[in-house]
């Protein structure tokens, strides 16, 4: 698309402006120029677009101007060119101007290419249109340089139009704000949204947005207990997983892979489900983790009785139900157990840490069931709030887990999973 829309700032010298207009044949132009200033009256650069005249120095040192503005210089008609007053030093408003701008002239122009080039002006002003182009795919950035014999400025007649690399700045802004969701544990969120990200096939960072979207979704899909389906997405990135995430795939391969002779790997799921509770509770779905950790315990109970007498409480033995359990069997002539039942068969018949563990606290889990029996997930229609998860989680790290290692040690589970990442590396 030839004959673009140009923005650019304006300052204290002519040359790269024309330069500017000169590579890029515009067919408009929007100049961004300071106001008179409010301290010294000191004219602003405006006048290089719309003073009468003779307004602009030929050269640095001339003593007076002996040129016309830069719309005449350059051959603009009127109706090719507009000037805005930005402030000079006000970064807020200097930014918002130089946005609003953009939308204005991309309503007015729909279709059109656009060039901002952010050369001239105060650095307020090249900051604020480097920031407002940021903002938009649309906007190509552009700046003027040249040879520099000294600090204050380009050589006259050096200078050349050059694109401005932002393609990873723009790619990093686009993604930071769905990678930040991994704070809160959204993994969902973060790989919707990085789904919506487009990037050019021959953008050398499509790798690395291609891994964070994979990463992203296989977090997703392990933070939904779909531990295979995580495993699949993260085993094509192990090279680039592991020596970021070192405990991600032997915790991942040991969720995924049932293995009826390796024991390890249900009081592995009993952690991770642990861990998922956390995360609920840490984006304050008090109700959901309160759930969780209610089938933790159970689960734990159910393990035990399982591994060790070979019982199933669904289908539990009579002569194994402690004496004083009045529990008859269902229409179906089976009996079932539930958590607590299940805790007390465990006090009965299993000697070793989970017997001593309810033997102690027996009497504090019926109080946290209690509370968990009256939520709204569970029987009664109070939600969970913080203060009731702090005490949930409180005497789980106290009393519960330190049981549950003990068991999973016996199992061969030396270390448990770890929570699940909540940043992902900037290096690729």
């Amino acid at each position: 698309m030839s004959n673009p829309i140009l923005l650019c700032t304006v300052g204290g010298a002519h040359q790269p402006i024309l330069r500017a207009i000169e590579s890029t044949s515009p067919r408009y132009v929007c100049f961004f120029c300071t106001d008179r200033d409010p301290g010294t009256g000191r004219p602003g650069s405006i006048v290089q677009v719309t003073g009468k005249g003779s307004v602009i120095k030929a050269n640095f040192g001339d003593a007076g101007p002996t040129l016309p503005n830069i719309p005449a210089q350059a051959r603009l008609d009127a109706e090719h060119f507009e000037a805005r007053t930005i402030p000079a030093d006000d970064l807020d408003s200097a930014f918002f101007a130089m946005r609003d701008a953009a939308a204005e002239l991309a309503e007015r122009f729909p279709g059109a290419r656009f060039i901002a080039d952010y050369t001239g002006g105060t650095k307020t002003m090249t900051a604020a249109l480097v920031c407002a182009t940021l903002e938009r795919d649309d906007i190509e950035l552009q700046l003027i340089a040249g040879a520099r014999p000294n600090l204050s400025r380009v050589e006259d007649g050096t200078e050349q139009a050059m694109a401005a690399s932002v393609a990873r700045l723009r790619l990093d802004r686009a993604m930071t704000p769905y990678l930040d969701a991994w704070r809160r544990f959204a993994y969902h969120e973060a790989a919707e949204g990085l789904d919506g990200i487009r990037i050019a096939a021959g953008n050398p960072d499509r790798a690395w947005l291609g891994f964070a979207r994979s990463l992203s979704r296989a977090l997703a899909r392990w933070d939904d207990f779909d531990h295979g389906g995580a495993l699949e997405l993260i085993d094509i990135y192990a090279g680039r997983v592991a020596p970021r995430f070192p405990q991600m795939l032997p915790a991942l391969r040991l969720l995924a892979k049932a293995n009826e002779n390796d024991k390890r790997h249900e009081p592995a799921r009993l952690f991770d489900l642990w861990l998922n509770a956390e995360r609920r509770a840490k984006q304050g779905r008090f109700d959901d983790a309160v759930a969780r950790w209610y089938r933790l315990v159970e689960w734990t109970a159910q393990w035990q009785l399982r591994t060790v007498l070979g019982a199933d409480t669904a289908d539990f033995p009579q002569d194994l139900l402690p004496p004083d359990a009045d529990t008859p069997p269902g229409r179906d002539g089976k009996i079932r157990i539930g958590l607590w039942q299940s805790w007390q068969v465990v006090e009965h018949r299993l000697p070793g840490p989970a017997q001593v563990f309810i033997a102690g606290h027996g009497r504090e889990l019926r109080d946290l069931l209690d509370l968990r029996n009256s939520s709204i997930l569970a029987h009664g229609f109070r939600p969970v709030g913080a203060a009731d998860w702090r005490r949930v989680d409180s005497w789980t790290q106290a009393r519960f887990l330190p049981v549950l290692q003990a068991l999973a040690l016996v199992a061969g589970l030396k270390s448990e999973p770890s929570q699940l990442p909540v940043e992902l590396p900037e290096s690729f």
